[in-house]
C-alpha cells in the first residue's frame, strides 16, 4: 500500500533535523507541540542511516520552498487571522485567535500536553467535575479520553455530562484551579468565550473510550437527558461507520491505512465491511489481502479495537481537510 504523504513529510522533516545537530535541532523543537515533538521523536529514532544524497535533496527541497516564502506582512494581526481560519477553519481558528491577539493565558492547562495520562489524571481527579470539564475540553482528544478512563465511573460520567452540555468557557472559569498547577486565565467580559465543549467534543471523546465505557456513558448521560444522548451518537463515527462511505472514499482512505494495520481492524469486522474494502482494492491487493486475514492468527477484542480506532482517526482527519465525507454517497469508481 502507498506511503502517505505525511509519512514522506515527517520523514523528511527528521533527516532535516538530523542535519541541522543536536544544539540547531533542539531549538526547532522548542516550537513544536507536544504531539509533534513525540512523532518527531520517534522518526528520528526510527532511522538508523541516511545517505549523503538523501541528506543533499531534502537540504535543496527545505531550501527551495523557504525561498519562496514571503516574509513581509504589513499587518500581522490580519495576516494571523487569515492563516489560521484558512489552516483550521473558523471555529477552530476563533480559540486560537483569541489567544494569541487577545492574550488569553492558558499556558497551565497547556503544560499538561506534555504529560502522560495517568499523570494528568492523578493531579485533577480530586477537582469538581466541572472544573474537570474545562481541562479536559483544551486537551486533544486521545488524550482527554485517556485521562477519563482513569477516572471512576461516576465521575467520568458526570464530567461527560458537564462537556456534552458546554457551551463555552469564559477565561476566568478555570480561577477555582490550584495555582500550582495552572496559571489563571486573564480577561474579562470584554473577551468572548471560547468555542469549547458541546455535543461535538463530547462525541470525538466517548469515541475514543472504548466500547464499554463508552456504552456507559452514553448510558448515565441518556438518563439525564435522553434528547442529548442521541445529539452525541449522531455526531460519533465508529469503525463499522465506514461502511456507508462511498467507493471513491474507501479507495481515499485505503492510500492512508498501513496494510498490516487494515488486517488487525479487519478481523473483527462484519462480513459487508470487508468486502467493502476488498472490492476497492486491486484484484492483486484484494487476493493477497483475503489470504492474509484467513492465515492471520487469533488476536484480542483490545488489540482489533485499537487498530479500527486508528482507522477512524483516520476517516476524520480525510472528513476535516474536504478529502472525504461522512455519510456515504454512490458506488462509483470501484477498483477492477
Amino acid at each position: 500500500m502507498a506511503q502517505t504523504t505525511m509519512t514522506e513529510g515527517l520523514q523528511d522533516a527528521a533527516v532535516l533535523l538530523m542535519s541541522l545537530g543536536e544544539t540547531e535541532a533542539a531549538e526547532v523543537f522548542k516550537h513544536l507541540a507536544p504531539k509533534e515533538v513525540q512523532k518527531l521523536g520517534e522518526a528520528i529514532a526510527r532511522t538508523k542511516s541516511i545517505t549523503r544524497d538523501r541528506v543533499d535533496e531534502v537540504i535543496d527541497r527545505f531550501t527551495t520552498d523557504a525561498a519562496d516564502q514571503s516574509l513581509i506582512v504589513t499587518d500581522s494581526s490580519d495576516y494571523v487571522r487569515s492563516v489560521l481560519r484558512l489552516a483550521l477553519g473558523e471555529d477552530k481558528a476563533a480559540l486560537l485567535i483569541d489567544r494569541i491577539l487577545q492574550g488569553g493565558d492558558v499556558s497551565g492547562i497547556e503544560s499538561l500536553k506534555w504529560m502522560d495520562p495517568v499523570s494528568v489524571a492523578e493531579l485533577v481527579r480530586n477537582e469538581h467535575p466541572q472544573i474537570l470539564a474545562a481541562i479536559l475540553v483544551h486537551l486533544d482528544y486521545d488524550q482527554a479520553a485517556a485521562v477519563l478512563k482513569l477516572l471512576g465511573d461516576r465521575q467520568r460520567n458526570e464530567v461527560m455530562l458537564r462537556i456534552a452540555t458546554m457551551e463555552g468557557i469564559q477565561p476566568t472559569a478555570l480561577k477555582d484551579l490550584n495555582e500550582v498547577l495552572f496559571k489563571v486565565l486573564s480577561g474579562g467580559d470584554k473577551v468572548r468565550k471560547a468555542s469549547l465543549g458541546g455535543v461535538k467534543t463530547a462525541a470525538e471523546m466517548i469515541n475514543l473510550l472504548g466500547t464499554t465505557l463508552e456504552g456507559a456513558v452514553l448510558e448515565s448521560i441518556r438518563s439525564f437527558d435522553a434528547e442529548l444522548a442521541q445529539k452525541i451518537m449522531d455526531k460519533m463515527f465508529v469503525f463499522d461507520d465506514i461502511i456507508k462511505l462511498d467507493n471513491k472514499a474507501i479507495q481515499i482512505v485505503l492510500k492512508e491505512v498501513p496494510a498490516d494495520s487494515l488486517i488487525v481492524a479487519l478481523k473483527a469486522a462484519q462480513p459487508a465491511l470487508v468486502e467493502k474494502f476488498l472490492l476497492n482494492m486491486s484484484s492483486r491487493a484484494s487476493e493477497a489481502m483475503r489470504e492474509d486475514l484467513e492465515s492471520s492468527p487469533p488476536m484480542r477484542l483490545s488489540e482489533v479495537e485499537v487498530q479500527q480506532k486508528e482507522i477512524v482517526k483516520i476517516v476524520r482527519r480525510l472528513a476535516d481537510e474536504g478529502e472525504i465525507s461522512i455519510g456515504g454517497g454512490g458506488d462509483e469508481d470501484v477498483m477492477v
